[in-house]
């Protein structure tokens, strides 16, 4: 059976825009191909409930979920599940040692070459794929990491908002403006007006950053990447880089990160007699981190020569065995550069070519999960689905924590035509994944739709747009279902979730009203 859901491309257009927070909050994806059944989401989520018209910690992480339901929509934004894995659990790991307790941290990746990261409201961290290319160990991102996540929970955004300003009062009210509209089922305009808030508050709240706020964000990112067991070393050695960024743009804007995070010599000698307080701490295995950073070089490839420059660079550092630190490399990182290579040959169509790069990797380390991925990927590049579906089972089983073997499996299957069993599949992934991979609740109702089980398709998808903070979206799909429903019990189960979320999007405008005045 065909399916009357919309079809997701393989690849989305790249295109760089000014700005790492304006690429980010502007939805510039306004044409989506899509079914009238199963749309693409253009609402904000719910933002609970607050007391008086301060950005409490529960507002502050619901304008970051509402700015995300915009930026996942942006090309840059990178939905690559091994890069969100590998972020997701950097960010937990240092958040667990955040003096006071974290909040809930998001850290995604961003498709641009500037070395940069930033924090949004709410615990948001966006982690640039120039700046993990541009570092030469996992201690350098996550002391990057871990000095935005001190920003988030030292609640220098939330001040930054709040604090009485006519500039801060404008933001706040362009936020709430913007979200309103997004509340409206339908509604064209919503990515427009978060675009309107990106380019007219994002950036000046960025630069707002105090040298007493760095300072401060300095010292307890130092504390939480020594406790979470990283190298407090890391830090000072990105703030070197940076520095260095920085002087060589100089007359040009000067350095990405260091426009918004302002670099000093005062800054540099705090962390640094910090740091010489702390015992010694031994190298870690980083052999994952040198995969991200190898996958980060060719996903920032937007076009056909910066992907063959991808290309050359992988390949030397491959062949030549670069240096580090006066040492050769380990095999880890040898191997990761030549998958590097194996992802830019197949960028470039060129299987084959990739096949042959991933020998040599394999050949330097016969147990990475990023290798046995990619593995999957050239048979599907060559339509071997039954192939790519046998890896996908065998990988699956042997490293089943990695959601992208999870995703693999059931895309395999759902090409051999094979819905029931995707279906049985998915149904036993959403359970034991019920919040952290979305993906698999589109999934899921793509096969059901096939299968002819529209209403429960529909009610899946709600679903889906209900973790990703697409409440009216959600509605909307619920209402279809319910429509299609020739049954009266689940037409009374439907009817519960249609008002629950109509009071939930009812109180949203309410709450958003108050900041917009």
């Amino acid at each position: 059976m065909t399916s009357s859901l919309f079809r997701t491309p393989i690849l989305a257009p790249r295109y760089r825009l000014s700005g790492l927070q304006r690429s980010l909050l502007c939805a510039i994806s306004l044409s989506i191909a899509c079914s009238p059944v199963l749309a693409q989401p253009s609402a904000a989520p719910s933002m609970g409930s607050t007391s008086s018209a301060e950005l409490s910690p529960a507002l502050e992480r619901k304008l970051g979920e509402a700015i995300m339901v915009q930026g996942r929509r942006d090309p840059e934004y990178i939905n690559d599940p091994d890069m969100s894995q590998y972020l997701e659990n950097m960010g937990r790991k240092l958040g667990a040692f955040a003096p006071g307790g974290a909040p809930q941290i998001d850290v995604f990746g961003v498709r641009n070459p500037e070395l940069n990261a930033f924090a949004m409201p709410g615990g948001f961290i966006g982690v640039h794929t120039g700046l993990i290319v541009g570092t030469g160990s996992e201690s350098e991102v996550a002391g990057v990491v871990a000095h935005e996540i001190a920003h988030v929970t030292q609640r220098h955004i939330a001040r930054g908002l709040t604090q009485q300003r006519q500039s801060s009062h404008i933001a706040l009210a362009s936020i709430a403006a913007a979200l309103l509209t997004a509340l409206i089922p339908g509604s064209g305009q919503a990515a427009m007006g978060i675009a309107a808030f990106g380019q007219a508050a994002a950036i000046d709240r960025q630069l707002g950053f105090s040298r007493e706020a760095e300072q401060e964000a300095d010292r307890n990112g130092v504390e939480m990447l020594r406790k979470a067991g990283y190298d407090p070393n890391g830090m000072a050695a990105m703030f070197g880089r940076l520095t260095k960024a920085a002087s060589l743009n100089e007359g040009r804007g000067g350095g990405a990160y260091a426009s918004t995070h302002p670099l000093s010599l005062q800054r540099m000698t705090d962390m640094q007699n910090r740091i010489r307080q702390f015992s010694p701490v031994g190298a870690q295995n980083e052999d994952e981190y040198w995969f991200i950073r190898a996958k980060s070089r060719v996903l920032q490839a937007v076009d056909p020569r910066t992907l063959r420059q991808a290309h050359e660079q992988l390949e030397d550092e491959a062949r030549a065995g670069t240096q580090r630190e006066g040492r050769a490399p380990s095999a880890a990182r040898q191997a990761a550069a030549w998958y590097g290579v194996s992802l830019a040959a197949l960028a470039r169509q060129d299987p084959k070519a990739a096949a042959q790069a991933l020998d040599q990797a394999q050949a330097l380390m016969s147990n990475s999960p990023y290798i046995e991925l990619q593995r999957i990927e050239i048979e599907l590049a060559r339509r071997q689905v039954p192939a790519a579906l046998s890896l996908a089972q065998a990988s699956h089983k042997r490293w089943p924590q990695r959601r992208s073997f999870v995703l693999k499996t059931a895309q395999s299957l759902q090409l051999l035509g094979r819905d029931a069993e995707a279906v049985k599949f998915l149904q036993a992934q959403v359970k034991r994944w019920p919040t952290q991979e979305p993906e698999l609740y589109k999934m899921l109702a793509i096969s059901q739709d096939r299968l002819g089980e529209v209403v429960d398709a529909r009610q899946t998808m709600a679903t889906y747009y209900e973790k990703l903070g697409a409440l009216p979206s959600a509605y909307t799909q619920l209402q279809q279902a319910r429509t299609l429903s020739k049954d009266f019990y689940v037409q009374s189960q439907i009817d519960v979730r249609i008002r629950e979320l109509s009071g939930r999007i009812a109180e949203d405008r309410r709450l958003l009203e108050r900041f917009r005045s």
